[in-house]
This record gives structure tokens, C-alpha cells and sequence, in this order.
């Protein structure tokens, strides 16, 4: 054959190959979102490049250009704030002060409770108590004696109310206590935990995890095991625990080579999972339906009024089953990661909420009864962890503390207790219920003429703000004031457990208005930037100057 043909061809070969391979490229590019979320690597450079620095003194109060009288109405209101505290709390402040140079986990949620302009001053000012010694139904007692209405729900463990927790807990030692540490064999508790999770889930077959985060891991394991596919699909915006696979932005040292973060909510995702052959399994947290595509919201990068959240069900729904039509297509594995929502959406989790059976579903959080635990339930095919005909290839996964007998007490009690039409009838109109009272909340606000509202998915809300300003994340500290315990995001987000009936919530609604009230009196809404727009320019102006060694103007 002639050489210059055999080159010819073997060019238009090497064409056809590079044209289809860059338009899967340009199809994955499209599929990610615009924002920081969808780019984890650019993310990852960014955080890398981000100066820090600090507003002290005056310009703690001025950061948005505030003229003297604001300023000192600000600063009034925030001695007022930090004189109330340390008379409320000194036994409290002096045990977190000392646990502060102890606990690395308490000196990263302090540092990072705000933006981190804010927080070396605010440390000082605003200290806080990380000690209780007890619970009494939806109230929390720390150490120095106060009593706190509790909206933090032990980020997504407390369900059904401390009490339930702790009668499980009791009935689970009562169970258990015979066996004491005996690891590897079962208490004979496991099975029936099996059997009702089976039931629960839709599903053949259970593993139990020491936590959400390892029942994700091997979710992710197993799809790769049986399709024999290296990647994995994420929602940007989503959580699915701390392991580098599933958080490749800002927080993991090294970038995960075998994942893909998409677009929630996108035609444009559906493509690229028609298209490609090495996608193992897509991961799915129901909890993004309340800010699809927008990493948690935390007080820590509140830095103007945008903060966005919104629940459509039915919208959801439909992507879900349009998801579920193309992994099926694919024979791509869908896992439904309900560690966090778990059984808030209804007494089958968001598999019956939405409509949508996943091949495998993960929970934790709340099923041990108030103890730590992960579980994985999954079609049987996919939880075979060996192949007969290849003896040497497995998939392994094993953990000392699984099925700690304890633990699987613990969740038996609850399993059982939950199950009763008491604790079921908790979940009749419970959207409905909880609703209402977001709509009740949100008219006396804006009867009150107060800057802030709430958006929420069933008992798990977040506060938006209706003006620009720099110091929203202060309203955190005027709820804690009043009496409100919250997570460490703050206002971020609140998780109701079930026992909050209409008088409890009543006094949640009227200390919330009164904290909204007080931190309008003392100035901290009042902002001289007129529009998030410009609040965020100002940020980028003074991270600017830092990167080029001058203050900002």
C-alpha cells in the first residue's frame, strides 16, 4: 500500500478518535456549574492564593464604610452582647478557653463561626461555651445552669427529641450489657435490625459502618468493584462526608483524580452520563433539593445578603426519576445518601418522599439511637464483596466496631419505638405542618419590618437576609442571646427535632423576632453599600490590595 495513504489514513484515524474525545471534554465542561462549586480545582487554587487578614478596633465596625454614629451603635450593641455573655457563661468560657489550646476541632469551628476578617476580634469579644451537661426535652442545660431552646438537631442525629435518644440509649446498655465489648460475633438484635432496614429500605441486603462517612466509602467501593469503572459523580454543592473522593474543593490536601462534580438539576449532567463509559455511580443527597448547586450555608462565608435557598418537590422528584431512567440506561449504580436526612422526610427517607429507588442507600446519624453508626443497604448483586470464579478478587471492607453490640442495641430500641403508630403519626402532615409555620415565622418578620426570613425542607430551615450588608453572620450571636442554641454554622442552618409542638415553636418564633429586633436596633443592617453587588466589589478590593502588599483604600 502506498506509504502516503497508510499516513493519510492513519491521521484520519487518529481525527476521528481526538474529535469524539473532545466533545465528551467540552460535554463535561458544560455539565459542571459556573460558580466555585462546580470547579473544585479552581476552587482548590483559589483557597491557596486567598489572603488573610484581619479588621481590628475601628474598622471592625466600619468595614462597609460606616460613618462614627453607626460604628458606635455597632460597637454599643456588641458590648452589651459580650457583657450579657460572660455574666451568663463564666464557667462555661473559662472550660472552652481551656479546651481551645487542647482540641483543634474547637479552635476550627471557633476560627471559622464567621468570616475570617471578623474572627481574631470577635474571639475575644464574643467567647463562647462549648460545655452542657444535659437535656430535658427540646432544651439543652450547659454548665453555668442556663437553659438554651435547642434548633441545632446534633447537625441531623435528633429527630425524635432527646428523650427518645436517651431511652434508646438506656434500653440498648439494658440489651447489651451482658456481651460488654464482644466484637465480631452479633447480638441477636442484628438480624431484626436487618429485617425492618431491608423493609425500610426496598432493598436485599445491610452492612453495617461506624459512621455515615465510612458507609459512603463503601457505597463508592462496591460501584467501582462491580462495573469495573473508576469514576464517580457528585452534585456541586453536596456532602457526602470528609473523605477526599467526595470533597475535592477547599479542605482536601490532595485533588481526587476520579471525580466528576456536576450540575444538580441540569439536562447537561444527563448528557455526560449517556455519553461516557467510565462513570461507576452518581451520588445523590436529597438535601441539596433545598439549595441545589450552593455548598451548605454557614455563617463563615456570609460576606453580603445573598445567600440563596429554595424547596421545590415535585421539581426534584422529576430530576430524580430522569436520573434513575439514565443510570438504569447506563448501568450506572445510584446511591442515596441519606446519612443526613435519614427519616426527616418521611418514615421511608427521601426513596419514598421523592419517588425514586436507588441501587444502594446509605444512612447514619439518627438510626443508632443516638450512638455513632453507618448503613449500607443495597441490592444483592451489589453487595457481593467476591466472585467465585476469581477467588483472589474481592472487595474489602471491615471495620473493628461494626456491629458494636451496643450500638446495634441502641438501634434496635429505636427501630422498634419508631415504628409505633405514636412516633409514625409524627410524620401525617408533617410538610404541611411545618410549612405553616415557616409562612407564620415569616409574616411576623415582615410585620416587624425585620431584613430576615427563613426557607426551609420540612424541619430543616436556613435564614435568608433581605438587605445587603457585610454583618449578617452577627445575627447568630443575637439568637444565642435569646436563648437559642445553634450549630456551629449558625444561622446557616436549624434542624427541628419532631417533639417541637405549636407552644414550643411559639417560644422558638417570639425569641427569634426578639433577637432580629435587637440586632436592627443596634445598627447591624444598616449598610452604607447599597447593593450585595457592591459589598462583594469592596471584598475583592481588599483581598486585591493584600495580594499586592498595600491596604485597601
Amino acid at each position: 500500500m502506498d506509504a502516503a495513504l497508510v499516513l493519510g489514513l492513519a491521521a484520519a484515524g487518529a481525527a476521528g478518535a481526538v474529535i469524539p474525545a473532545a466533545r465528551r471534554r467540552l460535554m463535561l465542561s458544560r455539565a459542571k456549574h459556573p460558580s466555585l462549586a462546580g470547579h473544585s480545582r479552581m476552587a482548590r487554587r483559589l483557597a491557596r492564593l486567598l489572603p488573610g487578614y484581619e479588621f481590628r478596633g475601628d474598622a471592625f465596625y466600619a468595614s462597609d464604610g460606616a460613618d462614627d454614629a453607626l460604628a458606635h451603635r455597632r460597637r454599643s450593641g456588641l458590648a452589651r452582647l459580650s457583657a450579657g455573655l460572660h455574666a451568663r457563661s463564666p464557667k462555661g468560657i473559662a472550660l472552652t478557653e481551656e479546651a481551645h489550646a487542647l482540641i483543634s476541632d474547637l479552635r476550627f469551628t471557633r476560627r471559622y463561626r464567621v468570616p475570617f476578617q471578623y474572627s481574631a476580634e470577635l474571639e475575644a469579644l464574643l467567647p463562647g461555651s462549648a460545655f452542657a451537661t444535659g437535656t430535658d426535652g427540646a432544651w439543652i442545660t450547659d454548665v453555668d445552669g442556663n437553659r438554651l431552646l435547642d434548633v441545632s438537631g446534633s447537625y441531623g442525629v435528633n429527630l425524635l427529641g432527646h428523650e427518645f435518644y436517651k431511652r434508646c440509649i438506656a434500653r440498648g446498655h439494658e440489651q447489651a450489657a451482658a456481651m460488654g465489648t464482644l466484637l465480631g460475633s452479633y447480638h441477636p438484635c442484628v438480624l431484626d435490625n436487618v429485617r425492618r432496614l431491608r423493609e425500610i429500605s426496598g432493598l436485599d441486603e445491610v452492612s453495617f459502618h461506624m459512621s455515615g462517612t465510612e458507609a459512603v466509602m463503601q457505597a463508592v467501593r462496591l460501584a467501582r468493584y462491580h462495573t469495573g469503572r473508576s469514576h464517580l459523580v457528585r452534585f456541586c454543592g453536596a456532602y457526602h462526608g470528609w473523605w477526599d473522593d467526595v470533597q475535592p474543593g477547599p479542605g482536601t490536601p490532595i485533588a481526587p483524580a476520579y471525580t466528576y462534580t456536576l450540575r444538580d438539576m441540569d439536562e447537561r449532567t444527563l448528557e455526560v452520563l449517556r455519553s461516557r463509559r467510565d462513570i461507576a455511580c452518581v451520588l445523590v443527597n436529597p438535601l441539596q433539593a433545598l439549595h441545589p448547586n450552593r455548598q451548605a450555608p454557614g455563617d463563615s462565608s456570609l460576606v453580603d445578603g445573598s445567600r440563596q435557598a429554595g424547596f421545590d418537590r415535585q421539581a426534584y422528584a422529576r430530576w430524580l426519576q430522569a436520573l434513575r431512567e439514565v443510570c438504569t440506561e447506563r448501568g450506572i449504580v445510584l446511591i442515596m445518601d441519606e446519612v443526613f436526612l435519614g427519616f426527616r422526610l418521611a418514615p421511608r427517607g427521601a426513596q419514598e418522599y421523592f419517588g425514586v429507588r436507588a441501587d444502594l442507600v446509605t444512612y447514619g446519624k439518627t438510626l443508632g439511637g443516638g450512638l455513632p453508626v453507618g448503613v449500607l443497604c443495597g441490592r444483592a448483586d451489589l453487595m457481593k464483596r467476591y466472585r467465585e470464579d476469581r477467588p483472589a478478587d474481592i472487595c474489602f471492607a471491615r471495620g473493628t466496631f461494626n456491629s458494636h453490640p451496643l450500638v446495634m442495641a441502641a438501634m434496635n430500641a429505636w427501630l422498634h419505638e419508631w415504628s409505633t403508630p405514636e412516633v409514625q403519626s409524627l410524620y401525617r402532615d408533617l410538610d404541611s405542618r411545618w410549612t405553616g409555620r415557616q409562612d407564620l415565622l415569616n409574616r411576623r418578620l415582615s410585620e416587624a419590618g425585620l431584613p430576615v426570613s427563613v426557607a426551609g425542607m420540612s424541619t430543616v430551615w436556613t435564614v435568608l437576609y433581605g438587605r445587603p450588608s457585610r454583618y449578617h453572620w452577627m445575627f447568630q450571636f443575637y439568637l444565642r442571646e435569646q436563648g437559642l442554641s445553634l450549630s456551629w454554622v449558625g444561622s446557616g442552618r436549624m434542624i427541628f427535632s419532631f417533639d417541637f409542638d405549636d407552644p414550643l415553636f411559639e417560644e422558638f418564633a417570639g425569641r427569634f423576632v426578639e433577637a432580629a429586633r435587637r440586632m436592627e436596633e443596634d445598627g447591624w443592617w444598616d449598610c452604607p453599600l447599597p447593593t450585595n453587588r457592591r459589598i462583594r466589589r469592596r471584598v475583592l478590593e481588599e483581598l486585591s490590595a493584600r495580594l499586592l502588599g498595600r491596604q485597601a483604600a
